[in-house]
């Protein structure tokens, strides 16, 4: 009973390796170019928070820095009503450039984040596995510098979201916002 709970563990371990390990990552990333102001543009997710808040998403504004320690600090400002709330997370980095770690504080999950392709001065397109207790997510991401992209950049983030697994319905193309505050989002 115990080698067979073993087998199980380690072959679901390998599963999760091999999810992560087939994920590319940008070839030859520059991590200092991809610092300054982002918009999100695309957001694709499986997970049930995706699912349940899709009808309120709105375009919000990325600022990624690095940190002495050359981690990213990732800000991001969002409309939430008829306010802008702001949500700092650091995005640790790894043995492989344009791949970071994150755990969530307030929900404990863990971000294994790739940063699958970028130009630097027009688009990135970044994929995350989230693992929690209550299971696995995947959540693909596509920023850009300007608050419009071309129709192909928009297809290249549904063809990659459907890649990973995701269907039409829980991929999404942000609507935009107005100028919020002095935040400029």
């Amino acid at each position: 009973m115990q080698a067979t709970l073993l087998s199980i563990l380690g072959l679901a371990l390998l599963g999760t390796l091999h999810a992560q390990d087939s994920i590319p990552v940008q070839a030859d990333f520059r991590q200092d170019k991809l610092t300054g102001r982002w918009y999100s543009i695309g957001l694709a997710s499986n997970s049930n928070w995706f699912k349940e808040k899709r009808h309120l998403m709105k375009m919000c504004t990325t600022i990624i820095s690095t940190t002495a320690e050359g981690n990213l600090e990732v800000t991001s400002t969002y409309p939430k009503g008829d306010q802008c709330v702001t949500r700092n997370s650091l995005y640790t980095k790894t043995e492989q450039p344009g791949r970071f770690s994150y755990t969530s504080p307030r929900w404990g999950s863990k971000h294994n984040i790739h940063v699958v392709e970028t130009n630097y001065d027009e688009y990135a397109l970044v994929a995350t596995q989230i693992s929690k207790s209550t299971g696995s997510s995947t959540m693909v991401l596509l920023y850009s510098r300007t608050k419009e992209l071309s129709p192909e950049r928009l297809e290249m983030f549904t063809q990659f979201s459907r890649e990973q697994g995701l269907t039409d319905d829980e991929i999404l193309i942000l609507p935009q916002t107005g100028e919020v505050g002095s935040t400029g989002m």
